[in-house]
């Protein structure tokens, strides 16, 4: 009896973890839809991504070391996060700010639709040009866009941007958006007290109120930016892609009724007519059935006496 007792607690458990285990993974964050690499918690999504993107309530946050700005919207097909920063500057609203940044290791970059425009810049230190730094050189390019006039003039036409009262040399525009190797923007190191991103015109071009601000930027799956084949596995399955705790951040499949799985949440068999899935739960509840019944028969037939 005690074998018995020993095997059925080392069973137990074992199973008993999966039995009871809950869905922490979900497929919204407050209205933004959310889809892999991006999850709402740890343990969900691409582990590259947790520490960037998370899910706080109902709120989509993206973090780098410059801040904290809210995800307005995730443009999957194409691979594009929009998002605003509450330091920056738009037509119906100025104040100063101290930047914005990319971290470098971060799986990020900037969409070419971004466009920044540093308000209110120092026309005697010239901020417009950075050193290149590309294979050790010396040399410097212009940081501002010569074509930016437009943008800054009519910006500076916006009642809260032309209350300061700054003269169009101090506006300067930066587009396609690169800002070096590191991806960072120190307005306080390019003597500007402000800046406005927008990331298109919505077919307003000469009315600056109704442009679309934010910043739009980029990121990949991988290296060579391929889909994982075990993720759509999964979201085929209605699962939702994640990864383990343990050092390696395993893929796991975390499903709607709890379990995770290193595949899908589906446990497949076949009927006479077609196929059949029974869900994990019900697999695992069907084996914990079928191992009390082999205990009961070893018991009952004498193989393990009882003292």
């Amino acid at each position: 009896m005690n074998s018995f007792i020993t095997h059925l607690s080392s069973f137990l458990i074992i199973i008993l973890p999966y039995l009871v285990s809950s869905q922490t993974c979900q497929n919204t964050c407050g209205q933004v839809p959310i889809k892999y690499p991006f999850g709402t918690g740890v343990g969900c999504g691409d582990p590259r991504f947790t520490p960037y993107v998370t899910c706080s309530g109902e709120q989509l946050t993206f973090t780098t070391h410059t801040g904290c700005y809210t995800v307005t919207t995730i443009d999957y097909s194409n691979q594009v996060m929009y998002i605003s920063d509450p330091t920056m500057s738009t037509c119906s609203c100025t104040q100063p700010s101290k930047g914005f940044g990319l971290d470098w290791d971060a799986p990020f970059s900037f969409h070419d639709s971004t466009v920044f425009a540093l308000l209110g810049c120092s026309t005697t230190s010239s901020p417009i040009y950075s050193a290149s730094g590309d294979g050790g050189s010396n040399t410097t390019f212009p940081m501002c866009d010569s074509e930016g006039g437009s943008v800054c003039s009519l910006l500076y036409s916006c009642e809260a941007i032309g209350r300061l009262s700054l003269p169009i040399t101090t506006c300067c525009v930066y587009t396609p958006v690169d800002l070096g190797p590191s991806f960072e923007m120190d307005l306080q190191k390019l003597q500007c007290t402000s800046y406005s991103a927008l990331y298109g015109f919505n077919g307003q071009e000469s009315n600056p109120a109704g442009w679309k601000y934010g910043i739009a930027i980029k990121y990949k799956f991988n290296y060579n930016n391929d889909y994982p084949t075990l993720c759509a596995t999964c979201e085929k399955s209605g699962g939702v892609c994640g990864y383990k705790s343990s050092p390696d951040k395993a893929f796991t499949c975390n499903c709607r009724d709890g379990l995770n799985r290193t595949t899908d949440c589906f446990y497949g068999g076949k009927w006479s007519h077609g196929s059949r899935f029974i869900p994990w739960k019900a697999e695992a509840l069907s084996l914990l059935g079928f191992t009390w019944f082999v205990m009961l028969v070893f018991v009952l037939t004498g193989g393990c006496r009882l003292e």
